[in-house]
Formats: structure tokens, sequence, C-alpha cells
């Protein structure tokens, strides 16, 4: 019997570093995994999740009837496609809905997956009210998962550094 390594999955955003999508790729290349990179739009919640973690979502605006399949962003393939290009790495996506830190532990879970990979914040005054507001996507993993998560750092500080988001 043949059996095939738990995938590895990493969250991805619009706009996000490479960097994130290259260290995933390694990671996944190190355990001969597949990478599943996941996007989660927050506007939207999930009605339906299938066995691969796909799902069918609607959007939380009452007057947005519509019930869909969840659809990845097709410039963020396209920039994932780029990166990963020549990688020794099988990698697809999921397009999730819902707070981002649970769905991608739900996807996690259906998936059985080995970690969950996420980006680290970016110091910036935008990355610390969207944070200050919804949270710190690695944290809440970090203290609501029974998988590994691995932060990839953004623009790391070095120690001793005031960091941006403590500036008075």
């Amino acid at each position: 019997m043949v059996r095939t390594p738990p995938p590895v999955v990493v969250g991805v955003t619009p706009g996000q570093p490479d960097a994130v999508v290259l260290a995933a790729s390694e990671f996944a290349a190190q355990f001969d995994a597949e990478l599943i990179c996941a996007s989660v739009d927050p506007s939207r919640y999930r009605l339906e999740e299938r066995p691969d973690g796909s799902m069918t979502s609607a959007s939380f605006d009452p007057d947005a009837l519509e019930t869909a399949e969840a659809e990845f962003d097709p410039g963020l393939r396209a920039q994932i496609e780029r990166v990963l290009h020549g990688r020794p790495v099988v990698w697809s996506t999921r397009a999730l809905a819902g707070e981002p830190a649970k769905a991608l532990g739900n996807l996690a879970r259906t998936v059985r997956a080995l970690m969950i990979i996420v980006g680290s914040r970016e110091p910036s005054v935008r990355h610390t009210l969207r944070t200050f507001f919804i949270g710190s996507v690695a944290v809440r993993l970090a203290h609501g998962q029974q998988r590994p998560v691995v932060i990839i750092p953004l623009n790391p500080m070095p120690f001793g550094t005031e960091l941006p988001w403590n500036e008075e």
C-alpha cells in the first residue's frame, strides 16, 4: 500500500510577499507533500464543505442572494503559479470563506494537513489597524489549532528594535 503524505496548507492573500509561498513550498518539498494554497474571503460565509476542502459560500450582504462555488482569485493564482514555476512541488488552490483563522483551521482538519503556514504581520499602520480589529491570524491559529503553525517572518525586526506598532 502506497501511503500519501498529508498536505501542507499555506494561507495566501493578494499582495502578500512571495516569501510565504516560497517557504511553504520548501516545507512541502521536504515532506514530499502537496502544497494547498488557501485564500479566505471574510465577506462570505461557508455553506457546504467538500471532502477536499473546497466549498460553496454566500455573501454576508443581504442584498446579494447568490450562492456560489467559492472562487479563487485569478490574479493570486497567477502570482502563485509564477512563484512556484519549476519548483519540485505539487500544489493546488482552495477558495475559503469566513473568519481566516477558523477557515484555515477547518481546511487543515478536513484534509488532515501536516501543518499550516502563514506570513507574519507586516510592520505598518494599515496592518496594525487590521490586526487590532480582527486579531492576528497566526496567533489565533497557534492558540486554536491541533496542528503545528509555522509563521514566515516578513520584514523581521532585529531584537531590541522598537516595533512600529508599539510607537506612540
